[in-house]
């Protein structure tokens, strides 16, 4: 069955319409662009996906690496895929013109990656951790770092990771033991081993550089003591060429239920003289510099989850609107001929359901990459520092929705196909496998609902946490005496002051002498997740209903009015259905609801 991809529709909605993207061409760094070099990059970014990853689509999933313990072996065609986008210049459409890039704002080139992004999986990941691992260094790394490691990553030659976690550590950072130690000269040699280091061992390109953590001999202990490290898997010769090997050894590969294009690997450094290692920035600042790196790749992880619930929402509706089954239950004749399964009151529910969830998170994640080009390129130094507080308050949830309900939204689109959903002569098994992945990839989600509560809402004297709320307020406000919107204005004002009570309880508990437990007060911190996930949603659901109204007041084209009446259907079945769910989370979160904290390990 040909299905759409994504819905073209749809992503000139959110680019032109919901972020107003031309509106940044009168920034300096975007003037030479227009609705037209913007949909040309979109337009090549769709035909690389047509011509080079959707052949291979289900063959790079029934392909997973191997490892014969001496080299690893990819599919040939996702080479021939990654070099038709480093060609068109799509591998950093974000870089400047002189860094071999396309100076996209990053809502432009979220929208012409979209299609890459959906059909290729993870397969793209060598590409975005490279482009990751260059804007590190170029943030934090000297001139001749930049000069020695990103150039080449930027071209193509090499290709960039980040590894962190480790067989005894996992995501407790604090105790990692791979160790950095200063020779007579100067130098660094390192030692260690990492786990689940994607992309980390390949021979896709001439060579790898890795992004490690690592502890200095007789720095401190935790997460203060930890220093960052540019570590290439070859050295590098002075006139550039490749060198020998720098003690950087592929121990394993990782079988993964999904992703497969790209490899999950365990490394292991340095285990005859310690592997030569740049140390990036000051010692002791490591974790600092890589949060750079990881709160990107948190909102890419979140952007693939996104765009990977779309794609299976397109499959699915494509899939409903052409296959004949039954018969309504007003129907009484046996003889009518079946009906299209997308007549089915309970398939347009889980396709409504899919339609809510998916372009829900991908506006969520649209609007993460609005702020992350505002806090360096808005015009005022205000409206950058708006941007940059606005934007690391969010990340948890960019990170953390999009995946949790992103995956939920691909569980509906192997059930509206039925018995044909779980085979694979259909990929909507295969999306769900792909994007079950993303909600432990880059921090699982008990991670980022502590980071949320425990970290990000009180920091700053609830700096982040007021200038968010005070943005969805602003929606609030402009909608509130609408005729079709006012109702829904108000559900979520409502939502939002319990929202607020919720977050004045929790956090008084905290400092309360009576509940002197954080692991207590803060136990039921996904719950608060979910539940600001679900306002954040909302509004953006309110954005997009608001548009739609407007749009169709003008009375347009039969067919667009079709598309914003699908917005504004959209919109309310998330206030009704999903939005009263965060009462009770809510309750669970300022009730202090012991349940999961007094369960005891030998009762399960």
């Amino acid at each position: 069955m040909s299905a759409p991809i994504l819905n073209r529709r749809d992503i000139e909605f959110f680019l032109y319409e919901m972020f107003d993207v031309e509106s940044l061409t009168n920034r300096e760094k975007y003037q030479d662009h227009d609705r037209t070099t913007f949909n040309g990059a979109i337009d090549t970014a769709q035909a690389i996906a047509e011509k080079y990853f959707m052949p291979i689509r289900q063959k790079v999933d029934a392909n997973e690496p191997t490892f014969d313990g001496e080299k690893i072996h990819l599919i040939p065609e996702i080479k021939v895929g990654l070099d038709a986008v480093l060609e068109a210049g799509l591998s950093a459409p974000t870089s400047l013109y002189e860094d071999g890039g396309m100076q996209l704002p990053m809502v432009a080139a979220s929208g012409a990656f979209a299609y890459l992004s959906a059909v290729a999986s993870t397969s793209l990941g060598y590409l975005s951790l490279t482009h990751a691992n260059c804007n590190l260094i170029e943030a934090h790394g000297t001139k001749d770092q930049i000069e020695q490691w990103v150039k080449p990553m930027r071209e193509g030659r090499y290709a960039g990771t980040m590894a962190m976690t480790e067989p005894g550590a996992g995501s407790g950072l604090a105790d990692l033991t791979t160790t950095a130690t200063k020779d007579e000269q100067g130098n660094y040699r390192l030692t260690g081993n990492k786990i689940f280091i994607s992309g980390g061992d390949h021979d896709l390109n001439e060579n790898i550089i890795h992004l490690v953590l690592a502890r200095i001999k007789g720095a401190p202990k935790g997460i203060k003591g930890i220093s960052l490290f540019i570590v290439p898997k070859f050295l590098v010769n002075e006139d550039g060429s490749k060198g020998d090997n720098n003690e950087v050894a592929l121990a394993g590969l990782f079988h993964k239920m999904g992703g497969r294009g790209h490899t999950s690997t365990a490394l292991s450094f340095g285990e005859k003289d310690g592997s030569v290692a740049y140390l990036v920035g000051e010692e002791h600042k490591g974790l600092m510099y890589m949060f750079h790196m990881m709160n990107e790749a948190r909102i890419l992880v979140g952007t693939g989850a996104a765009l990977t619930a779309l794609t299976g929402y397109q499959y699915s509706l494509h899939y409903a609107k052409e296959r004949p089954q039954g018969r309504l239950l007003s129907c009484k004749d046996p003889e009518s001929p079946p009906v299209n399964i997308i007549e089915h009151p309970d398939v347009r529910r889980m396709l409504l359901t899919q339609k809510a969830y998916s372009e829900g998170a991908y506006a969520l994640c649209l609007y993460g990459h609005e702020l992350a080009d505002d806090e360096k390129t808005a015009l005022t130094p205000e409206e950058r520092a708006h941007a940059t507080t606005v934007l690391d308050f969010l990340t948890p949830i960019i990170k953390s929705w999009p995946s949790e309900w992103g995956h939920k939204s691909n569980d509906l689109a192997i059930q509206v196909l039925g018995g044909h959903g779980y085979t694979s002569e259909h990929p909507v098994e295969m999306f769900y496998r792909d994007n079950r992945l993303n909600p432990i990839h880059e921090g699982t989600t008990g991670i980022q609902s502590l980071d949320l509560l425990c970290r990000k809402v009180p920091m700053k004297n609830f700096l982040g946490y007021k200038a968010f709320l005070n943005v969805i307020e602003e929606t609030i406000q402009t909608t509130k005496d609408s005729e079709t919107l006012g109702a829904f204005s108000q559900s979520l004002a409502d939502a939002v002051v319990n929202l607020r009570e919720v977050t004045n309880q929790v956090m008084a508990a905290a400092k309360s002498t009576e509940n002197n437990n954080p692991d207590l007060v803060f136990s039921n911190s996904v719950s608060y997740l979910n539940m600001f996930g679900h306002i954040t949603i909302a509004w953006l659901w309110l954005r997009q209903g608001d548009l739609a109204t407007k749009a169709l007041a003008t009375e347009p084209h039969i067919d667009e009015q079709k598309f914003y009446k699908g917005k504004v259907q959209a919109m309310k079945y998330f206030f009704n259905s999903e939005l009263p769910l965060t009462y009770h989370w809510g309750s669970l979160v300022k009730n202090i609801d012991s349940t999961s904290f007094d369960t005891q390990p030998d009762w399960l």
